[in-house]
């Protein structure tokens, strides 16, 4: 018996995980990130001490709930810069990101939140920056507004967050429309009036940006 004990430790330990995990997903999915740690480790089933030795902070809790999501980023972003269409890589991430944000509000908390002293939770940085050099490419073309700035990318994704239905299906389906209205809206056409001012959100944008 003493033999088989260390293996079911290590087997409730992943069991515990895999719990937090999930339950973090879908509070964080339907509450924001905004959950407090104690009503995650309750809908897990675990006690604090046990959340706490697994995931210390809420921001690595965060990091390893989203990881498949940041993922998909990440894969959308180079996706989308590796088009030799500049114009057309940029309509495909801001399609894509906005769906992969309309299926999951916590993804959206997490890449909107700073949280002070944490490496990057959602790799927001990464992906402002990437887009930012797709953006330039796509403004050298003629496609893109010039006065197109990543601030705007950002704007878009808060007020993609904002749309909420009865259904993902549903909310999904807003959430296209959404993006091709914006993408009409980006699009560099001789009738466009200028737009006023933008407020400062990409705080990881290149200068100019």
């Amino acid at each position: 018996m003493t033999e088989h004990l260390p293996h079911k430790l290590r087997s409730d330990a992943r069991d515990n995980r895999d719990r937090i995990l999930d339950a973090a997903r879908a509070l964080f999915s339907a509450d924001g990130l905004d959950v407090p740690m104690r009503e995650i480790a309750r809908r897990a089933g675990v006690g604090p001490a046990t959340l706490y030795r697994r995931f210390p902070t809420k921001q690595a809790l965060v990091a390893e709930a989203f990881a498949d999501q940041l993922h998909a980023c990440r894969a959308i972003v180079d996706e989308g810069c590796a088009d030799p269409d500049p114009w057309r890589g940029l309509c495909r991430v801001i399609e894509r990101i906005c769906e992969l944000h309309a299926r999951d509000r916590g993804f959206t908390e997490a890449f909107l939140s700073a949280f002070p002293g944490a490496p990057d939770v959602a790799g927001r940085a990464y992906t402002v920056q990437a887009v930012a050099g797709l953006a330039q490419r796509a403004k050298d073309a003629g496609r893109l507004r010039s006065d197109f700035v990543l601030d705007d990318l950002i704007l878009v994704l808060m007020a993609n967050k904002g749309i909420h239905t009865r259904s993902t299906t549903t909310q999904v389906m807003a959430s296209r429309r959404f993006a091709a209205l914006v993408i009409q809206a980006f699009e560099a056409r001789p009738w466009h009036a200028p737009l006023p001012p933008a407020a400062r959100l990409a705080s990881e944008a290149p200068a100019g940006a």
